[in-house]
């Protein structure tokens, strides 16, 4: 890893992506925003620290975090546990804040390596939008996120997460169009206008809820649901088995509710710009991931009397990695 050079950071539900320039080209790292515990022994300890597996030790546990975690918690028959729900540090989790400080850490620490007379480099991390229609409450959860990056070594800096994704993905339209995050916990929604965010709000209804709506009606854990949703669900009106077609039917009721509040948030707003010419819809996040989302997204957002000409709707090219893409834009443009 290279030190001290400005950092794009998606903070997600689901997933955690750091994303740098590599030469002319992006690299990233991307880390499950997630954690098990599991027995303690001395011996499995002392594996874990063998294998370079990320894990702390408390008193009769060891809690092991990021991608690894995901592994144990299959072996175990256990729900993995989250740092953050619906966008945000979960205030349910008691160990919430003390993992995403675990997980940031060693992802992270490599990148402040610097000479001491060097100032720290900068980060810019996403925070989510308020869900659409209720009050922001995202200031303990942006400050909180803030203050840890800052004494892992960072000069952080937070951007909307739908606003990164059309940092990452519109430069071709000079910052203007739609950036839709369909991650985890959310799904986040930013119009903006030559860069500047117009409209930006989030609805709760994103992969968290596929998961665990039809996990609810299968009886299965919403993670062994996550895992056949990522590892085969595609849309084509043919289902191999029950799971598949459960998972078919949330899916469609989170794409209704995302178009339906997409239709509600521009009919609630009174100075949407006049655009000289239709704009982009670009879509990210990896509960965009399955093949025809986008063009099942379009055929629904069709169906109804959008307020606004657009010229396409299309996916990111690398919907995982858009959002920290484009904050790492925004970190490079402050450097």
């Amino acid at each position: 890893m290279t030190p001290n050079v400005p950092i794009g950071l998606d903070v997600g539900t689901s997933r955690i992506v750091a994303a740098r320039r590599a030469g002319a080209d992006f690299s990233y790292d991307s880390q499950l925003n997630a954690f098990v515990a599991i027995p303690f022994s001395k011996i499995t300890a002392a594996t874990l620290v063998r294998e370079n597996v990320p894990h702390t030790v408390e008193a009769h546990e060891i809690i092991v975090h990021g991608n690894e975690s995901e592994k144990f918690a299959g072996l175990l028959n256990a729900e993995i546990r989250r740092p953050m729900t619906r966008g945000v540090l979960d205030p349910k989790e008691p160990d919430s804040l003390k993992m995403i400080c675990e997980i940031l850490s060693r992802m992270l620490g490599p990148y402040t390596q610097k000479p001491a007379t060097q100032a720290p480099a900068k980060i810019c991390f996403t925070v989510p939008a308020p869900p659409l229609g209720a009050a922001d409450a995202l200031t303990y959860h942006e400050a909180t996120l803030r203050q840890t990056l800052e004494e892992i070594g960072f000069e952080a800096s937070s951007i909307n997460e739908g606003l990164a994704v059309v940092y990452g993905e519109l430069e071709d339209s000079n910052y203007t169009g739609i950036g839709i995050s369909c991650g985890g916990g959310l799904c986040n929604v930013c119009l903006a206008y030559l860069s500047v965010p117009v409209l930006s709000f989030s609805i709760p209804k994103a992969g968290d809820y596929i998961d665990s709506s039809s996990a609810q009606v299968l009886g299965e854990r919403a993670n062994l649901v996550r895992l056949a949703k990522e590892d085969s669900f595609h849309f084509n009106g043919f289902f191999a088995n029950k799971m598949q077609q459960v998972i078919s039917v949330y899916y469609d009721d989170m794409i209704r509710s995302l178009v339906a509040a997409l239709k509600d948030a521009f009919a609630r707003t009174s100075s949407l710009p006049k655009f000289n010419r239709p704009i982009p819809i670009v879509l990210s996040g990896g509960t965009a991931l399955p093949a025809g989302f986008r063009e099942r997204f379009e055929k629904v957002l069709l169906e109804q009397d959008f307020p606004i000409s657009l010229a396409e709707i299309r996916l990111a090219k690398s919907p995982l990695y858009a959002t920290a893409k484009g904050a790492l834009t925004c970190a490079l443009s402050e450097a």
